[in-house]
């Protein structure tokens, strides 16, 4: 028997941050933060990016790019 799902989805609202599946407002994502994701994306051709969360806050993004040769 597993364990119960407990995590809401969440959702980008462009308006004013993160808004959490059960409709609550978490304070986690400011316009400066999602713009530095955007960005980080929207360069990337094969990689990851990956978001440090402290306390419901996005504290740190990294990027690890790949560069692949055939």
């Amino acid at each position: 028997m597993g364990l119960p799902n407990t995590t809401e989805p969440t959702r980008i609202d462009r308006g004013n941050g993160v808004v959490r599946g059960d409709g609550t407002r978490g304070e986690g994502a400011n316009h400066a933060t999602l713009a530095a994701v955007a960005d980080a994306l929207s360069r990337l051709r094969y990689g990851a990016v990956h978001l440090t969360v402290h306390d419901g806050k996005v504290v740190q993004l990294d990027v690890t790019e790949r560069q692949r040769f055939t």
